[in-house]
């Protein structure tokens, strides 16, 4: 464990990109494939599942460090960090000079994840016992395992670019080999750094390309004629893929959405083998896509209903061919993948194709943009014809130029500590709008301002709170935020009976007094089409 412990103190101790990218290689060199394989698990953002219930490790950590309940409430609240605070209090306690070093493949194979199927007795035996034994800078990491909240300061993208630096590998393939689904072992690193490029695994989905927002004038992407414009459809952006026999949807967060969507995986088996579809899943009926959230009546459903199958009825609407006949077709121009797909999809109904706006010039796109929200789509993607199918977010190429947000004046009434090395500040806000003479909460939001910003809320935060729940302040209702957000749509599961779509922070608006913060029924106005 502990060249995962001197990893991930390298990488928090600088922000220069090289460097980082340095300490990744020289990890990757010196760590056994077996070993590599759980680092490059909590590399990539993957956590594991709560072993051990959150009361029982604050109630041991308590009863070891003989720290009343309150002075302990206090103090999380204030660290914010339940592997931290912990390691704080055990701070103190008397270690041995020489301990085992165990391995990190060990550690979570034969101590860690056998938690899962012991008594809370039998878990705080053990716990408690490697807390007395753990060398302080490995006791921290140990906790952040055991929490599920281990979280290493580096993207994918420097993950990747180490990983294919080590392996001499193009880091197209290394992305690719880590998409989907994969357990950490040595087999799985070893095949991940093999410098045969073939993958055994046919339901693997390739990297998705992103588009970047378009914040210059558009008319300055040159030729009109050049470019590929759609609507930006407003669903859960997937791949479909049938190779080998096999058909798998998969969403860009790496989710195998097969079963929640059964009318697209039974459509599937009419495309031939070997044929890959870059998407978007949409709630859809007589040609037309619905509001999303039709379609967020299904997410997260245990059971799919016929009734929910009816009510919100699923399309894969294809805007890209990946994959035809086994050949990777991501080279290629995207005049020629899009040919191909039309020539793939004529005859099969089941799969709307992305329609191309024809608008001939600029002006005329930009009035065609005017009707994106009566058409529940959230502007226009921009494609180079030239461009290939890359990985990640590369700019140049592709574009998603979204219609203006909605705006809604708020006024901020609970405050929530951050996550990271932000816990100890109160960095995720819940705001309300007026009710008659009430305020309701609409919205919470944790993105938009400065650190500068930041620390001053905090500050103020802290000196107007009226009530603590837990580590949730109530303030005083003074501070009005301007907030930008997608969509809205009506909601019996929310007290307002509204439902922000992607709600951010805009501005803090100082120039205004909670009086002047907007109401429920502005908001509701803005509805314009049923859920």
């Amino acid at each position: 464990m502990r060249r995962l412990v001197d990893l991930y103190e390298a990488l928090d101790s600088t922000t220069s990109t090289n460097a980082k990218v340095e300490a990744l290689v020289a990890y990757f060199r010196a760590t056994p494939p077996e070993d590599a394989a759980w680092g490059l698990y909590f590399l990539t953002g993957r956590r594991l599942k709560r072993l051990v219930p959150s009361k029982g490790l604050k109630q041991w950590v308590r009863e070891l460090s003989d720290t009343p309940e309150w002075l302990f409430d206090e103090a999380y609240a204030s660290v914010g960090d339940l592997a931290e605070i912990i390691a704080l209090l055990l701070d103190q306690a008397e270690r041995p000079a020489h301990t085992e070093e165990l391995s990190l493949s060990r550690w979570m194979e034969e101590r860690i994840l056998p938690l899962a199927g012991l008594s809370l007795p039998e878990q705080r035996e053990r716990i408690t016992g490697w807390w007395h034994v753990l060398p302080r800078r490995e006791l921290f990491i140990f906790n952040k395992m055991l929490t599920g909240e281990l979280r290493v300061g580096v993207s994918d993208t420097l993950v990747v670019r180490a990983l294919a630096q080590f392996a001499g590998l193009p880091p197209a393939s290394v992305s690719h080999r880590l998409m989907g689904t994969w357990a950490p072992s040595r087999a799985f690193f070893e095949q991940l750094v093999a410098p045969d490029v073939s993958d055994s695994d046919s339901s693997r989905p390739y990297p998705f390309y992103l588009a970047s927002p378009l914040e210059q004038d558009v008319e300055e992407l040159g030729d009109r004629s050049d470019w590929l414009a759609e609507w930006k459809w407003d669903g859960i952006r997937g791949q479909l893929i049938h190779r080998k026999g096999a058909l798998s949807l998969w969403s860009r967060g790496e989710e195998l959405i097969t079963e929640r969507f059964p009318e697209i995986a039974t459509a599937a088996a009419s495309l031939p083998p070997g044929t890959v579809l870059d998407g978007e899943v949409l709630a859809y009926a007589e040609g037309q896509p619905l509001p999303f959230s039709r379609l967020q009546r299904r997410i997260g459903r245990q059971k799919l209903t016929a009734k929910v199958l009816a009510e919100a009825p699923a399309a894969f609407m294809a805007y890209d061919l990946l994959e035809e006949n086994g050949e990777d077709l991501r080279p290629l121009p995207l005049r020629e993948r899009r040919a191909r797909l039309e020539a793939l999809l004529r005859d099969k109904p089941q799969f709307p194709i992305s329609p191309i706006i024809t608008a001939p010039t600029w002006e005329a796109l930009a009035t065609a943009r005017e009707e994106s929200r009566e058409r529940n789509v959230e502007g226009f993607m921009l494609k180079r014809l030239e461009s290939p199918y890359l990985h990640g977010r590369k700019r140049g190429d592709w574009w998603k130029w979204k219609i203006d947000p909605f705006t809604v004046d708020a006024v901020l009434l609970y405050a929530h500590p951050g996550h990271g090395k932000r816990a100890a500040l109160y960095t995720d806000y819940t705001f309300a709008v007026w009710n008659g003479d009430d305020l309701t909460p609409v919205a919470k939001a944790y993105s938009g301002l400065t650190d500068q910003e930041i620390s001053k809320l905090d500050r103020w935060i802290r000196a107007h709170t009226k009530e603590k729940f837990g580590p949730v302040r109530s303030v005083e209702p003074a501070q009005v935020f301007e907030l930008h957000f997608e969509g809205i749509a009506a909601s019996p599961r929310h007290k307002s009976g509204v439902a922000l779509r992607f709600p951010r922070i805009a501005r803090w608006r100082s120039d205004k007094t909670p009086k002047d913060a907007d109401t429920l029924d502005q908001l509701k106005g803005l509805i314009h089409a049923p859920a």
